[in-house]
């Protein structure tokens, strides 16, 4: 192409003469303004943002998931694995992630053969300890997918006619935290946790209404499974009047976890039935986590879930008990472990924050002491490290801080700058 002098061309694309813009190009067959090459440039800009965006759309693989929940969770590699199957089956299945969909649409035959088999949810169940993981495994989830994210107690839930929480809310919240974007909270993700606490109970089975436990999971199995449900726009109770919104729950995952104290006993039970014999051989464990891995439906059942909403769950995933060891990896490894949260919150004051090998451990055993697994870590640092993160924004010239374990076996925060100072608190 060569530059056009001023003359009577016109650009092709706007109509503008040469007089009326800055420059004019000129090709064998049309001319383009300089304005009109800038519009082009921004609009092939915005297609390049747009292919990016859907680039990262693309499902990852179950192993690419697996790889992201490594990198924020210590152990549980069974359940991390059966989830990133899970999530990778259910997602795909769901727009935009329907990768085996002709996008042009114009084989119109293969698309309807391929859409002749529903394909249904895997919604999961996961059962372990409290302080396991099970709750920031579904955030992680919820975090690579990209989806908004809703958590709920189940024990806030209660029978429609009874003061609580609606089942309804759920969607609400999810709603809510979509930004009231309705198609994108449809693809979401609920966390239902505590779920075993809405187990029937026998002495209420033959009620007519039993508000914290049948009653509930018959109103959780329409939107679980995947129905067209009207929630309120601002959240809290329906009232007539009120403007409402239709969310599909067809596409939304559902995530339920609960400890099941008492399972293991369940479990037992039936494995040592079905050992009774001459000619039989029963394997003996003392250890719960090996007795959950061998749960069924029939002890969930037995537990006190109703089989409609047990078989509204198909993936079972096991969360085992944290050993000390993994405690300690829980406190440092991951991106955003603890110590290093507490490390950038010293950092900003410009203090440098360590932790002796054996303050570490001193804190896992705690956490196993008082049977709160990594969920109680935060709060055991939180009281050991307060007294210096009380002192330290006063104080000037201070440079470093470790915690450690003095000759008593009480934990030691220790300052220190150019007046080295000690501050203990016993454990």
């Amino acid at each position: 192409m060569a530059v056009n002098p001023v003359n009577s061309k016109k650009c092709s694309f706007c109509g503008r003469s040469p007089n009326q813009v800055r420059r004019m190009i000129s090709g064998e067959f049309a001319n383009i303004c300089d304005e009109c090459i800038e519009t082009c440039n921004d609009l092939v800009a915005q297609e390049f943002v747009r292919l990016e965006s859907e680039r990262k759309k693309q499902l990852p693989t179950p192993r690419e998931i697996y790889g992201f929940l490594d990198s924020y969770i210590i152990g549980q590699d069974s359940a991390k694995r059966a989830l990133s199957v899970a999530v990778y089956n259910h997602y795909k299945r769901v727009s935009p992630y329907l990768s085996w969909i002709d996008k042009t649409k114009d084989k119109r035959e293969n698309v309807e053969q391929k859409n002749e088999v529903d394909i249904f949810k895997s919604n999961i169940l996961l059962i372990g300890p409290t302080g396991t993981g099970k709750t920031y495994l579904a955030k992680t989830l919820a975090k690579i997918m990209d989806v908004p994210f809703a958590i709920v107690d189940a024990t806030s839930l209660t029978e429609a006619g009874y003061i609580g929480e609606d089942v309804e809310n759920i969607l609400a919240n999810l709603l809510n935290n979509a930004n009231n974007d309705i198609k994108r909270a449809e693809k979401g993700i609920v966390y239902i946790d505590e779920i075993d606490k809405i187990a029937r109970k026998s002495e209420s089975a033959n009620l007519a209404r039993d508000v914290s436990g049948e009653g509930v999971q018959q109103g959780l199995l329409k939107i679980i499974e995947g129905t067209v449900a009207n929630i309120p726009v601002m959240q809290g109770k329906k009232h007539p009047g009120q403007e409402m919104v239709k969310i599909d729950t067809s596409n939304i995952l559902f995530i339920c976890s609960g400890s099941f104290a008492g399972m293991e006993k369940i479990i037992s039970k039936r494995i040592n039935k079905r050992g009774v014999g001459f000619a039989s051989s029963v394997e003996k464990s003392n250890d719960d986590s090996d007795l959950f891995n061998q749960v069924s439906v029939e002890d969930l059942h037995e537990f006190g879930m109703i089989p409609e909403f047990i078989g509204r769950l198909p993936v079972l995933a096991v969360v085992q008990p944290l050993s000390q060891v993994q405690l300690v990896e829980i406190l440092t490894k991951p991106k955003n472990s603890i110590v290093k949260q507490y490390q950038k919150l010293f950092e900003i004051d410009g203090v440098r924050l360590d932790f002796d090998d054996e303050a570490l451990n001193f804190i896992a055993k705690e956490a196993i002491d008082r049977e709160t697994g990594a969920r109680g870590l935060r709060s055991i640092i939180e009281k050991i490290l307060e007294p210096v993160m009380f002192e330290i924004p006063s104080q000037k010239n201070v440079k470093k801080v470790v915690v450690r374990l003095n000759g008593d076996g009480v934990i030691e925060p220790v300052i220190l700058g150019v007046h080295d100072s000690k501050m203990a608190m016993n454990s």
